[in-house]
């Protein structure tokens, strides 16, 4: 049969029903689908460096042949380092890879292979070069080798699944032979002619198999007209439903509040326990200006931890609830809606506003009360967890949604809490700091508020890295800040040991420690322990024990992150550094020196670690601002994972780059919301959304305008 861009992908050749479904699940579908799937890299395939000449420190693709190859287990534990032997005309070369007992068996004597890989010194044999956990693709024994293998620049794609880059290669060739000049183009012409953009089936072609003649450490930069149309296109539909969704939104009634009146002002002068910093002033400023709007508020707060956003969230909760409404405040953890609840209890008792904390760990009789409290409205702040997204939950009248470290709810349990009232505004709150590259991105249909100065009275704190060797003098440093009145924190990254040997040797517990300190180490001090499997009770009651100056030294996991403000703690003490990423090191950094007194952060890992756990620890000791490490984290794991999920599956993109592509996605950003901004471009925008097929508004999850 005859293909076409819309046939399913598994009528090509080399698909089938099987592999249609593991596609599918990364959402190709059709044969345009897989030829929008496109290389991550590419490889000189032409020209290939004779073994004899490789050097340590260079990055290389080789060609060889298999020539040996053989596990060596280690003994008495897990795990295997399988060594590969190749060879090629000019001699032969040792490739090493970790954990790599399922390589026994996948490799033959005479098999043609290519690797890519970093040349390193082996450093218990000093005279030897080494590939060191290389990438490696098998391409056949003989002559007859595909000729998308050799010959020619090669791309290389993420595999999916059980289909690896050199089957996506094959059937990738296949359904551009069987479409080819037969791709739509869904970018408006005049669009195309401004930036002088190739058509889509231009780009396509060129991109999975550029001419030979192009230099591949070019390609690999993404900046050909080809690279650049498909990273526009990307972003441009993206952003096109971002703009689309904010307009549908701004369309919806919302409340007016009043925000100038005398009364009002008086009850934010209340609720301020110190003069607020110019950057809080600013963003309260820029949520009363949407709360006076009688459309919905879709705005973010963003700032450093310690900033003081809690704050301005309450004064906005002043201003809903002085109309007569209710706001409510959502938390990722029990800990800190606890945390927010006595806050927000201190600072508007002086009000006399009616506050509520709902959580799961409330007693029966207690939560049957704090709903019937929500329900007549007596309950004006309504502070919790998931809790509050429950069905007995019933708000009398909703007028203001705050969600707190909002990247760690998904965009339907906002929703569900957004639904509880008609059209509240919405405040999102995170202590992540993020680049506008990817605010753009994750958070185009928000405005952004961003406080990014920190209130008088937050000590800084210094960072050091030591070894574990030295962990005698950590503990005498930890008994004179105790004999001091100060407290101090001890992180550890598991609650209990594994029972797998290798981990018990490697990495230490907090239920083990906890014994270990309390009896052994600081058998003076009032030792405590948190962790996430406490019940809700245990938790607060510890916390609570801690914040009155009961508990001298808090051995916790992470579940103290967010949300725990004990302004007297000054140390805090995080083992196996290198196993936290650095937000998460940020995080738990920033509960200290929140009290004025200088603050001591002690980061114990080996000396030798990973590059990139290296990386981590040194940014750690160098700097305390956010900005510049999330900049450091968002490089080192990508904006997918920096976020807890996959790019692909979240952010929609299979090739765009918030962060290598920036300057791509301003513009199109700003050609995507001109045609919902300007009314002369209405028309243009309505042709655009009805001449695309299902499959691309699928894709963007675009509708025609109605």
């Amino acid at each position: 049969m005859a293909l076409t861009p819309t046939s399913e992908v598994m009528y090509l050749k080399g698909v089938g029903p099987q592999r249609a479904e593991l596609l599918a699940e990364r959402g190709i579908r059709t044969v345009e689908d897989l030829l929008g799937y496109l290389p991550f890299r590419y490889e000189d395939r032409i020209h290939f460096t004779p073994l004899r000449e490789v050097q340590p420190g260079v990055t290389y693709t080789l060609q060889a042949e298999v020539a040996d190859g053989g596990l060596v287990r280690y003994r008495g534990r897990a795990g295997a380092i399988y060594h590969l032997l190749v060879r090629d005309a000019s001699g032969s070369l040792a490739c090493k890879f970790f954990h790599g007992a399922y390589l026994e068996k996948r490799f033959r004597a005479g098999q043609r292979i290519v690797l890519h890989g970093k040349a390193e010194i082996d450093k218990y044999r000093p005279g030897r070069i080494e590939l060191v956990n290389p990438e490696y693709e098998l391409i056949g024994t003989g002559a007859e080798v595909d000729s998308t293998e050799v010959g020619r620049i090669v791309p290389i794609y993420e595999a999916i699944g059980s289909i690896g880059s050199r089957t996506l290669r094959r059937i990738i060739y296949a359904a551009q032979s069987a479409v080819a000049g037969a791709l739509p183009d869904p970018l408006p012409a005049a669009l195309r002619a401004r930036y002088e953009f190739p058509s889509r089936g231009e780009a396509i072609a060129f991109v999975h198999f550029p001419p030979a003649e192009i230099l591949v450490e070019a390609l690999n930069e993404f900046r050909s007209p080809a690279h650049r149309r498909l990273i526009f296109e990307e972003f441009f539909f993206y952003q096109l439903s971002v703009a689309l969704r904010r307009r549908r939104e701004r369309q919806q009634p919302g409340i007016a509040f009043r925000v100038r009146e005398p009364q009002i002002r008086e009850a934010l002068k209340r609720v301020l326990p110190f003069k607020p910093t110019a950057a809080q002033k600013r963003a309260l400023a820029e949520i009363a200006g949407d709360l006076e709007k009688p459309v919905p508020m879709n705005r973010l707060l963003q700032g450093d931890v310690g900033c003081g956003k809690t704050i301005v969230a309450l004064e906005a909760a002043a201003i809903v609830i002085e109309n007569g409404y209710q706001a409510a405040l959502m938390a990722p953890t029990e800990i800190l809606a606890a945390q927010h609840y006595l806050e927000a209890r201190r600072l508007f008792a002086a009000s006399g506003y009616g506050v509520d904390l709902l959580v799961s760990g409330l007693k029966p009789a207690d939560k049957r009360a704090a709903l019937q409290r929500v329900q007549s409205g007596q309950a004006q702040l309504i502070v919790g967890t998931h809790a509050i997204l429950e069905d007995p939950v019933g708000f009398k009248r909703l007028g203001l949604v705050v969600v707190d470290e909002q990247h760690r709810f998904g965009v339907l349990q906002r929703k569900r809490l957004i639904d509880k009232g008609q059209m509240p505004d919405v405040l999102v709150m995170t202590a992540t700091p993020i680049p506008r590259t990817l605010s753009l991105t994750l958070y185009g249909d928000l405005d952004l508020s961003v406080i990014d100065e920190m209130p008088p009275g937050r000590a800084p704190v210094t960072t050091r890295w030591t070894r574990e060797e030295r962990l005698a003098g950590v503990w005498d440093f930890l008994r004179q800040e105790i004999a001091r009145g100060r407290q101090a924190y001890v992180v550890y990254p598991v609650i209990e040991q594994s029972k797998n040997a290798e981990s018990q040797r490697s990495l230490k517990a907090a239920m083990v420690e906890y014994e270990r300190l309390r009896t052994a180490v600081f058998p003076n001090a009032r030792v405590g322990l948190l962790h996430g499997r406490m019940r809700s009770e245990e938790k607060e009651s510890v916390m609570e024990r801690f914040r009155r100056r009961e508990i001298d030294l808090l051995v916790s996991t992470t579940v103290i992150e967010v949300g725990v403000d004990v302004p007297n703690a000054t140390v805090m003490v995080i083992e196996h550094a290198d196993r936290f990423g650095l937000s998460q090191l940020h995080q738990l950094r920033g509960r200290i020196g929140r009290g004025g007194q200088k603050g001591t952060c002690i980061l114990v890992a080996p000396e030798t670690v990973s590059e990139d756990a290296r990386v981590r620890l040194e940014t750690m000791v160098a700097t305390t601002d956010g900005f510049v490490i999330a900049e450091t984290d968002l490089k080192l794991r990508g904006p997918g994972e920096f976020f807890g999920t996959k790019q692909h599956g979240v952010l929609g993109f299979h090739f765009a780059n918030p962060l290598r592509d920036a300057e791509l996605l301003e513009l199109a950003r700003t050609e995507a919301f001109a045609l919902f901004e300007n009314p002369q471009a209405e028309a243009a925008l309505r042709r655009l959304l009805d001449s695309l097929t299902p499959d691309w508004q699928r894709r963007y999850q675009l509708a025609a305008v109605g």
